[in-house]
């Protein structure tokens, strides 16, 4: 498998299926080892890891092929010739591939080949063939991946920067899924420690209708769920505070993760794993991590504490796993759970941490090693920037449940669950983002969820139409011969890309990808739709190009709508 965070644009050699990009780096590949083979290029070439993956581009001037690669470059120093002697003896190898129109060399040996016209809509038989699993890749086949996100205290409704995150991280999941790994979401509940007694006394002083504590929770939901509380139980309003405080905290803990879980459910987002940060306490997975760590040797004990030697592997210091009092640490608590995950048989443990978790990402990987893992290969750590919301021109900070910044519910109220969703997918997670409201409720072209939700809406009317004409189209009636518009090659190689796409975007934990991808696949469409007519006109007898244009249609509509179910986001058949 690839490193996670590899950057190749293609790994063609990795995805299944025959998408045409595929079919291409196979021949490439084939003819350099043929060429190894007959000592045209030397034995060493074969071991290159240039070889492992063929990189394939996208051309921009469509002039120059469907598909460049620079792999005569990538393999100049290990086979001792120029990179143009190496691209004429692929060129050559690839003369007479009945699959290829042509091979061009540029530059310094860059070899670009356009495909034949039958090769090139290949594809679109393919689409149709797997439907809705058209895309998937095996890049992370054999993985088991635990993908941690949200994991928000139990104490309020969930706010802008979770709904952030319950966004990405549900897309993230579909996305590695995708990528051929298995996948288990999980949310880790913040159950225990200080927090959830300042939850229960400001639930009780509300019920009372006494000041809370000046670092308890405020907003108007504490008053809802203290008369929740009331309603159910009365008798707790009259307990003393010693037996108050937690009578409260347990059944406002009930309800508020309750509360979250209806909201995320609204939200399209689920997880398989809710993990209580309890159950590391009442078992025995403190013990056991802590027996694991000290078989490695990076457990120490100083003035009555037990110390982690983090700075064995980078962290700015040593944590303390157990205080001299014998209390234990959130950080030991941190570590139980990563470890935990491993004897789960989870190969890949990810978490998606908020912007101000920054200091976490070191602790995390010198955890990692300290147990004997590899830091860079079985934990990854995503840091999600802060969501800015703006409506009417202006900065909303304030919740009318929260009392400080928006809850999921307002946004999803605002802007329905497609287009919150899609907008937050959209932007890589490292960067700040601005979500206009006013934007959002657009029905333009400037609105991206509109944008491309409209086309797959469109694609369904143009096959509405054909089916009503009578043209019959699906593979049976499809002649990809015919199609040699540029738009319908611009339209073909898209579609090409998709199983690309995916398979990039599992690796490097980007959904974003996704997001973008189905956006130039719509304007793509649009672009064949505007010049490529494919219904007969008046009295215009039905054509096989019509047939086989109404059949690209249906494919492109399978793609975009493959694509925005790995967003969780809905294709709409009417707008």
């Amino acid at each position: 498998m690839s490193s996670p965070n590899s950057n190749n644009p293609s790994h063609s050699g990795s995805a299944d299926g025959a998408a045409p990009h595929q079919a291409l780096a196979a021949a490439i590949l084939a003819t350099i080892n043929e060429a190894v083979k007959d000592g045209q290029l030397s034995p060493e070439v074969s071991h290159s890891p240039a070889l492992t993956t063929i990189t394939l581009e996208r051309p921009k001037n469509r002039d120059h092929g469907d598909y460049a690669t620079s792999i005569a470059l990538a393999l100049a120093k290990v086979a001792n010739k120029s990179p143009r002697d190496i691209a004429e003896i692929v060129k050559s190898g690839l003369t007479g591939n009945s699959a290829i129109e042509k091979v061009e060399i540029a530059g310094p040996g860059f070899i670009n080949v356009t495909l034949a016209k039958t090769s090139q809509g290949a594809v679109v038989s393919k689409i149709l063939s797997d439907g809705e699993t058209f895309g998937r890749v095996k890049v992370l086949e054999g993985k088991k991946i635990n993908l941690e996100f949200i994991s928000a205290n139990p104490t309020g409704p969930l706010h802008l920067g979770h709904t952030r995150w319950a966004a990405v991280g549900d897309a993230l999941a579909s996305v590695l899924a995708a990528g051929g790994a298995t996948v288990t979401r999980e949310f880790y509940i913040n159950d225990r420690g200080t927090q959830m007694d300042l939850f229960g006394a400001s639930l009780r002083a509300a019920a009372r209708g006494e000041a809370r504590p000046e670092d308890g929770y405020q907003g108007d939901y504490i008053n809802d769920l203290a008369a929740l509380i009331i309603a159910q139980h009365p008798e707790y309003k009259d307990m003393s505070e010693e037996n108050g405080i937690p009578a409260f905290r347990e059944a406002g803990y009930a309800l508020q993760l309750q509360q979250q879980k209806d909201v995320l459910k609204t939200f399209g987002t689920h997880f398989d794993v809710w993990f209580s940060e309890r159950s590391l306490h009442s078992g025995d997975a403190l013990s056991k991590a802590l027996a694991t760590l000290k078989s490695q040797g990076h457990v120490y004990e100083t003035e009555g504490a037990t110390w982690l030697r983090t700075t064995d592997f980078g962290d700015d210091k040593d944590r303390v796993l157990v205080k001299s009092g014998g209390e234990l640490t959130y950080f030991s608590s941190d570590t139980a759970y990563y470890l935990d995950k491993r004897r789960r048989g989870f190969d890949i443990c990810i978490y998606m941490l908020g912007a101000d978790h920054h200091g976490y990402v070191g602790r995390l990987k010198a955890t990692a090693a300290c147990a004997g893992d590899d830091p860079e290969y079985n934990i990854h750590v995503l840091i999600g920037q802060l969501v800015k919301i703006m409506e009417g021109g202006q900065e909303l900070k304030l919740s009318k449940r929260a009392g400080t910044i928006i809850t999921l519910e307002e946004l999803v109220e605002k802007v329905g669950v497609d287009a919150a969703r899609y907008t937050l997918i959209r932007y890589p997670v490292d960067t700040p983002m601005v979500l206009d409201i006013d934007l959002l409720k657009k029905r333009t072209n400037d609105n991206p969820v509109f944008y491309v939700q409209y086309a797959h809406a469109r694609i369904c009317a143009v096959l509405r139409n054909a089916d009503e004409l009578g043209l019959k189209y699906g593979l049976d009636q499809y002649k990809p011969e015919l199609l040699s518009h540029e738009r319908e090659r611009e339209l073909l190689g898209g579609l090409a890309e998709f199983p690309r796409i995916i398979a990039t975007a599992a690796e490097l934990r980007q959904p974003h990808r996704i997001a973008r991808y189905i956006e130039e696949l719509a304007t793509l469409y649009h672009g064949f739709y505007n010049d490529c007519r494919v219904l007969p006109m008046g009295d215009e007898k039905s054509s096989e190009l019509h047939q086989s244009r109404a059949t690209l249609c249906a494919a492109t509509k399978q793609v975009i709508k493959n694509g925005l179910s790995l967003l969780g986001v809905s294709a709409p058949e009417r707008m």
